[in-house]
């Protein structure tokens, strides 16, 4: 095209086209930032590079879970671009006169890189971090006007447990469209955990479940008193207010004063818990009379998660449940699923027991350091929070020599000490310039697949032409021999070539197709999954 006719259809200036034409080669080098669609004097080379190592930057800590403000996003760019302008000649480490992330700036790189902000979680945004402040200083004050030792306080707390609960996805090959339907397992029960401060006496935890007998009980030749929990049932399997007193009255009371004889304690107890319903102000009155010993502290609203002792770390330590549903099956032939149906709640009270046993002292202790600090054995609070991901690096290793990987507690602890690491500059540089290779990477391969496929379609194009003359000559020439042999002649020396091409792609991609079956083999071996259970002989043949 002209450049007069490039002007009318842009709608520009042929001046403007002209400069656009003789500074092409040097528009193709830049290298702009991600929505960046205009380059002006003003804008500085070296934001580029800045708003490029933010974007990697984000990313990273976006895939974390940290959270990222605005203040805290432009921090982190003024500070890349201090560290980008101080390895360029004849510039300064300062940045009182260059680049000062303002809100304008921010809102821009904003629209232009695509990111938005969310509100992480509703519970979190609910959370009332000011009254869980004030009250754990009101609490710990009560504690010492009181005189209040950690073997006389208490808390409990509920949890929901999905012992048996199969996903609701599965993933099927690609030629199936469905698999049969079912009912999915979602069975549930609730507990209620109390223990004491000092950690040294748990109570009988409380359990509801949906039904009242099961035939598990019958089949395994058990009584529920056999298990150390009080066995409660209604059909939405949850703690209630009749079940709660019932606990208190029946369990807690008598097990706390008897527990306080032994010791030669005073025999007075505070029990602190949050205001579910289960649990509301007022039911000191339906407590027995020998039991007034007992006081009530009401967590302030929306602060369980921040201040509840149960809370902190004791469920999560007793969510090592899970762990053992995946150690049953190992040594055996058993799939998941197969273990799964023979999974009853017998099997469950036995682990329940066995992992409330096995929740230690120092983590029931420990649980308190948010709510009263001074409770906690020797204080050590970095030495407790090194105690707490224990049980958690434990688990990961035991998944993972599960599922055959070699992995230790080290490689656990120094994958966690990289991550609690900020990312240099430099290192932000190279994960930049990785993203940048696969990227080019990726797109070199899809263009060269793209030339293949276009010059595949083209050879096929030109033989099927060929076959037409070939026919139509071979058919209409007067001089049978004279036709032959000019075919032929063709054959040989021209057509040949590229039927060579087609055969070699062909082998290729058939070559291609093999190595994907191949893999797919590994992959199903490594993850079977057997539906050979719930599907009959008709359902289980291939669709034709």
């Amino acid at each position: 095209m002209r450049v007069a006719e490039i002007a009318r259809f842009y709608k520009k200036s042929t001046s403007t086209i002209c400069t656009i034409l003789k500074k092409k080669e040097e528009i193709r080098g830049l290298d702009a930032a991600k929505g960046v669609t205009r380059i002006s004097k003003q804008r500085p080379r070296v934001l580029e590079d800045v708003e490029k190592l933010l974007l990697v930057w984000i990313n990273e800590k976006q895939v974390a879970g940290d959270t990222m403000t605005e203040n805290f996003i432009c921090e982190k760019a003024k500070a890349l671009y201090t560290d980008l302008t101080s390895k360029l000649p004849h510039t300064s480490a300062g940045n009182e006169d260059g680049f000062k992330a303002s809100r304008g700036w921010f809102d821009n790189f904003k629209r232009r890189s695509g990111f938005c902000s969310i509100v992480k979680l509703r519970e979190a945004r609910s959370l009332n971090a000011k009254a869980a402040e004030a009250f754990a200083a009101e609490f710990q004050k009560l504690m010492v006007t009181e005189c209040y030792l950690p073997e006389q306080v208490f808390n409990c707390n509920e949890m929901g447990l999905f012992w048996k609960k199969m996903p609701k996805r599965t993933y099927i090959t690609a030629g199936g469209n469905a698999v049969p339907c079912h009912e999915p397992i979602k069975d549930r029960l609730t507990l209620l955990f109390c223990a004491n401060a000092s950690g040294d006496f748990k109570v009988k935890p409380l359990l509801v479940y949906h039904s009242k007998n099961t035939p598990a009980f019958k089949t395994c030749k058990v009584q529920k008193s056999q298990f150390n929990i009080i066995w409660r049932s209604n059909s939405k399997a949850l703690v209630t207010r009749i079940f709660f007193i019932e606990w208190v009255n029946e369990v807690f009371g008598p097990a706390v004063k008897k527990y306080l004889v032994e010791k030669n304690l005073p025999v007075r107890a505070l029990l602190v818990m949050d205001n579910a319903p289960a649990h509301p102000p007022g039911f000191e009155n339906d407590l027995l009379e020998e039991l007034k010993f007992i006081k009530i502290k009401f967590l302030p609203p929306n602060t369980t998660p921040i201040l509840q002792p149960v809370d902190q770390q004791v469920i999560l330590n007793f969510k090592a449940l899970f762990q053992q549903c995946f150690e049953v099956t190992k040594g055996t032939n058993l799939t998941f699923q197969e273990f799964w149906k023979h999974f009853h709640i017998v099997n469950c009270l036995k682990i329940i027991d066995k992992t409330w046993d096995g929740v230690t002292k120092r983590t029931l202790n420990s649980a308190w350091r948010k709510l009263w600090p001074d409770c906690v054995l020797g204080h050590d609070l970095e030495g407790l929070a090194h105690e707490q991901e224990l049980p958690v690096i434990d688990e990961i290793v035991s998944l993972g020599k599960t599922m055959g990987l070699e992995v230790n507690e080290d490689d656990i602890q120094e994958l966690i000490e990289e991550h609690g690491k900020e990312l240099t500059t430099e290192e932000l540089m190279d994960l930049h310039r990785e993203q940048q290779q696969k990227v080019m990477e990726k797109s070199s391969s899809a263009e060269e697949e793209e030339k293949n496929g276009e010059e595949t379609l083209t050879i096929r194009k030109i033989c099927k032409m060929w076959e037409t003359v070939k026919n139509f000559v071979e058919k209409d020439h007067p001089n049978e021999a004279v036709a032959g042999r000019a075919v032929n002649l063709f054959n040989d020396s021209a057509m040949s070539h590229f039927h060579k091409i087609l055969k070699r792609k062909q082998k290729q991609v058939s070559l291609n197709r093999f190595l994907v079956k191949v893999a797919r083999k590994e992959k199903d071996s490594i993850e079977p999954i057997d539906n050979s259970d719930s599907l009959s002989d008709s359902e289980s043949r291939p669709i034709q």
